[in-house]
């Protein structure tokens, strides 16, 4: 395997603090560049040479530069296999386990976007996510079926619904259904994230001004 660095372009306050916490389960040494979103380090012509969008996540590896949260979850769980985070090409549950990740993409992301700038519904036959409380109502059915995803098995793709869940139930874009609120508490508690949290708690505080110095 190569040792070409990571570098994780992340802000703890957007979608990449999912990419930390995939980062931190696979067990990948990476370098942290913080992108502090106030003072538009985001929008520099150095970051959008990197990724033209300005957005995060963006994580670079050696030469390759990856741009997109499903994208990313997809290549770090394969690219590191020992640990054990996605069904292996041959595996029965890989099929299913790619249908969960681009259900995210195409459907749930749209879906509670559109719910939540309140963007007047197309019709569902045009639709590429039907309506959202079809997309809802999807998930809710699957988890209520085991304890993750694909069953008994923690698997990357549960890694990030439970952070996105984590985050879309906190902004009242979701609603706190008990099957949700029990699905992000199980993933929550994974090493991964707590280390996460830690480690992102650590670096708001860096990131954080100053305090204004009061005059004497």
């Amino acid at each position: 395997m190569t040792t070409s660095t990571i570098t994780l372009y992340h802000n703890p306050q957007s979608r990449s603090a999912g990419t930390r916490i995939l980062l931190e389960a696979v067990g990948a040494e990476y370098t942290v560049e913080p992108v502090d979103f106030a003072s538009g380090q985001n929008r520099t012509p150095e970051f959008l040479a990197v990724n033209p969008l300005g957005k995060l996540p963006t994580l670079v590896h050696g030469e390759a530069v990856l741009t997109e949260q499903i994208a990313i979850v997809i290549y770090l769980a394969d690219r590191f296999p020992q640990a054990g985070l996605a069904p292996a090409i041959d595996d029965p549950l890989r099929g299913p386990y790619l249908r969960w990740l681009a259900f995210y993409a195409g459907c749930f992301e749209p879906a509670v976007l559109d719910r939540a700038y309140k963007r007047e519904p197309i019709e569902a036959s045009a639709s590429p996510y039907r309506d959202y409380d079809t997309v809802i109502d999807t998930l809710a059915a699957q988890l209520a079926r085991a304890d993750y995803l694909l069953g008994d098995r923690l698997t990357a793709a549960d890694l990030h619904w439970g952070n996105a869940l984590k985050w879309t139930t906190g902004f009242g874009i979701v609603p706190m259904r008990p099957v949700f609120m029990d699905y992000i508490a199980r993933v929550d508690a994974h090493p991964a994230c707590v280390r996460a949290r830690e480690l992102d708690a650590a670096l708001l505080a860096d990131m954080a001004p100053p305090p204004a110095s009061s005059a004497g």
